[in-house]
């Protein structure tokens, strides 16, 4: 029999010892032990009036209708009782009960003192000020990131004479020797070939230049992942699969702990900085949430309540896509549509007040030097025109080939990576693909220069003074039509860019395969949108020359007149940027929101909005899964997805545990064991709680314990219990019969044990099993026949039922 089996194999509620429970739980844990125990011995939103005020005289941070003591032998509650392992899920409606009765308590104190009426409106403020601290420090952290990220990726070219600390931009900025033609080049900023060999030109020039540029990026790849391996395993990839998992009741100690926070900072840019195919977007929601779970400690109503810590939680992940998009209220909209499991409407506006606060904090840093949050902001002034829904629905649909083609490819590579010996050599693969990206990014001028000034440069809309090769058109300052620029024949330069653009595309699509899912920090934005803006500009660029030359065509000649400026290339690339990362998540809403705040202007939504759904729906029908619930799935999380549809005519005695043939079901009676025959089973199974019943006999359903409860409430007991030996009786009853004398002191524990357990019957569709699980966050449901217990259905049973329907291998759900 398999009941309610916790992931890896429970460890820690082996007959370890209370401490430790104690000793495994700090600050930097996703959970804290708080020191308050909990009886959930009614689970109504409203409890009858004599309860509620019994209970409120009373109250012990306890479920409602707590007024009984915690034990017969204890007046204060026991640190511990209530809480969570690690890798286990948590119970929404246990959390969301402590929450109610913590803030009755609260309220109805408030009217008794002056001191109780300044503590209720503390706690009422407490959330707000939670955020602003978030939004301070998520935005002060993406600052400093933006900032030695730009430094280090420009420090693999050269040096700024001038000052070291200077990135190659600032330090021409800052010199008096510079044209704003070649504001580039300054003599204050050296190359490496100039620094060793004293010139900057032959091929001698060009080796040791090549030669310093791999130098450098295999050197910031080597300290980034050996830095993750040996301080923070958990701050590799981009982390928004795991806070998805985590978003949805999930427990992972450590994951947003400090030492991720500080190792996932430093990581991030030096993996940036290394030219690896990876942005620093994903895992800055990463490192909100860090900080969001982190400064939860400071508060004890977030941090002795794991539902309320999850709201916390969505805000971060808010803040986290306003720092890296510059575009707050896409990223309300991301933590709404993409990440969060459980998002109330308070939660809404607290989102929109943390990622406000980042993206101001972020403003004032103002990390570019060009008063925008981001390195790739645009605006176009040409309009659009309705035939050109055609290129950019093209657009989308090549969005969601490459879309579904990435999945596929990155999630085999990474089983591969599982699965074999390639997966215990995580720095020698870390650096191979460095090298291999290195020694094919550097001939090519667009792979060499940061994958954000890429898109900064396929969104550009050519203007005047434009230097670079994508703006090398013949008949340059024809500006007859009113200050803007004509579409134009392209000259040597642009067919130059657009050759090297086709292999930048080709170089992309692969290495990005190898790199995402590698033991380093790595997002997944800037690369998808780096892979659209190319195709966008090229069929863009495409689009411009086909107008130019054939204006007469039916197609065009109605809008688009000879010299007039018709098509905008910087859009298509825009346009594509979109599709391709729609493709790859499924974001819809959002990213349409985080693209044209991108761009500071509406009049583009439409185009977005197609490429994007047509991406949506042409990589929906290859394949379900966007990357990170395809990711959830790798790794065995026990995510349940709200977003689909649960089809079979299964009932609820097709999935609960014991099948027939297996083991009876392993229960406790309410009033017949000892304390020995508790900790045999406690000892022999690994099971995560128990049901207890009236006798064997009668299987008549009394309640459910936790099995971390059992083994916190009985070593306390025989701690500071007199008399607690091995033959006491356990009872779950409200009142223990008188017994004879001589006899051990028994041992009451109804006040751990859940009176209102989940129950459905053996003939419940599946499809109502399953909703239940989605939205009330169960951990686990009792299966019952004319009232007696026949089995039970955990989560993770829910989960193995879903993936044996859609024919795939439920043991790839580790966790429960």
């Amino acid at each position: 029999m398999a009941m309610w089996q916790g992931a890896m194999d429970n460890r820690g509620f082996q007959q370890g010892s209370f401490s430790s429970f104690q000793s495994s739980s700090s600050d930097e844990d996703l959970m804290d032990i708080p020191g308050t125990a909990m009886d959930f011995s009614m689970r109504d939103d409203v409890p009858p009036l004599d309860r509620e005020i019994e209970g409120n005289k009373s109250y012990n941070g306890g479920g409602i209708g707590s007024s009984n003591r915690i034990m017969d032998f204890l007046e204060e509650p026991i640190p511990g009782v209530g809480t969570y392992d690690d890798f286990n899920t948590i119970d929404w409606v246990r959390e969301k009960s402590r929450d109610r009765d913590r803030h009755r308590e609260i309220t109805n104190k408030s009217k008794e003192s002056t001191w109780a009426l300044i503590h209720s409106v503390s706690d009422a403020f407490s959330g707000w000020l939670l955020m602003l601290l978030i939004g301070l420090l998520s935005g002060s952290l993406a600052g400093l990131i933006d900032i030695s990220a730009h430094w280090m990726t420009d420090l693999k070219e050269g040096i700024c004479t001038g000052g070291f600390w200077f990135n190659h931009e600032h330090c021409c900025w800052n010199s008096k020797h510079v044209t704003f033609e070649d504001r580039d080049k300054c003599p204050e900023w050296n190359s490496w070939s100039q620094l060793i060999i004293s010139t900057d030109q032959g091929a001698f020039a060009y080796i040791v230049n090549y030669f310093m540029y791999v130098l450098w990026a295999l050197l910031f790849a080597f300290l980034a992942v050996s830095l993750v391996k040996a301080f923070a395993p958990y701050a590799c990839g981009s982390g928004i699969p795991e806070i998805k998992t985590i978003l949805s009741g999930f427990i992972i100690r450590g994951y947003l702990g400090k030492w991720t926070l500080v190792i996932k900072t430093i990581t991030l840019v030096l993996a940036v900085s290394s030219g690896l195919s990876l942005g620093k977007e994903g895992p800055l929601v990463h490192v909100a949430c860090c900080c969001g779970n982190i400064l939860c400690h400071c508060f004890n109503k977030y941090r002795k309540n794991e539902a309320k810590r999850r709201e916390v939680l969505s805000a971060a992940a808010a803040a986290g896509v306003s720092v890296a998009f510059g575009a707050p209220i896409g990223g309300v909209l991301f933590s709404l549509e993409e990440v969060s499991y459980y998002f109330p409407l308070k939660t809404l506006w607290r989102s929109f007040f943390a990622a406000l606060v980042a993206a101001f904090t972020l403003r004032s840093i103002n990390p570019f030097g060009n008063s925008r949050l981001v390195l790739f902001y645009v605006e176009f002034h040409t309009p659009w025109h309705l035939f050109e829904l055609v290129p950019f629905i093209v657009l989308g649909i090549f969005g969601g080939l490459w879309g579904a083609l990435f999945i596929r490819t990155n999630i085999a590579w990474c089983r591969k990576r599982k699965t074999t010996q390639l997966g215990k050599y995580p720095v020698v693969e870390v650096l191979i693909v460095t090298a291999i990206t290195a020694i094919l990014a550097f001939p090519n001028e667009y792979t060499r220069m940061s994958t954000s000034e890429l898109i900064s440069e396929l969104f550009n809309d050519c203007g005047l003074l434009d230097s670079s090769k994508l703006c090398d058109y013949e008949n340059h300052f024809n500006t007859s039509k009113g200050g803007e620029l004509p579409d134009r024949p392209a000259g040597e330069g642009v067919y130059s860019a657009m050759w090297q653009l086709a292999l930048t595309l080709i170089l992309k699509i692969v290495i990005t395969i190898f790199t995402f899912g590698m033991k380093i920090p790595s997002g997944l934005f800037i690369p998808s949108m780096a892979v659209g803006a190319i195709a966008g500009r090229l069929l863009g660029v495409g689009m411009e020359q086909l107008a130019y030359y054939h204006h007469d065509w039916g197609i065009f000649n109605s809008w688009c007149s000879q010299g007039a400026d018709c098509i905008t290339p910087g859009l298509y690339a825009m346009v594509g940027a979109a599709a391709c990362l729609g493709g790859v998540t499924r974001m819809t809403v959002s990213l349409v929101v985080i693209m044209f705040e991108l761009t500071g202007g509406l009049e583009y939504i439409v185009p977005l909005m197609a490429a994007a759904m047509t991406s949506k729906w042409v990589a929906d029908a290859l394949g379900r899964e966007g990357i990170y619930d395809a990711h959830i799935r790798l790794n065995g999380y026990p995510f349940l997805e709200a977003k689909e549809e649960f089809a079979h005519k299964t009932l609820a005695m097709d999935v609960m545990k014991p099948r027939r043939n297996d083991p009876l079901l392993t229960v406790l009676t309410q009033d017949s064991m000892t304390v020995e025959d508790v900790e045999t089973i406690i000892s022999e199974t690994t099971y995560s709680g128990f049901p207890v019943v009236v006798s064997r006999e009668s299987q008549r359903l009394v309640g459910f314990v936790l099995r971390r409860d059992l083994i916190i409430s009985i070593e306390n007991a025989r701690k500071k219990q007199d008399g607690v030996v091995s033959t006491s009786i356990i009872y779950f009853t409200e009142h223990s019969p008188p017994m004879p004398p001589y006899t051990p002191p028994t041992l009451k524990l109804r006040n751990i044990l859940d009176l209102s357990p989940f129950t459905v019957t053996d003939l419940t569709p599946m499809e109502i099993v399953v909703d239940i699980f989605r939205k009330l966050g169960l951990r686990q449901c009792l299966v019952t026949h004319n009232g007696r217990l026949l089995g039970i259905i955990t989560k993770k049973d829910v989960l193995k039922h879903i993936a044996q329907m859609a024919n795939q291998d439920p043991d790839s759900i580790l966790f429960n």
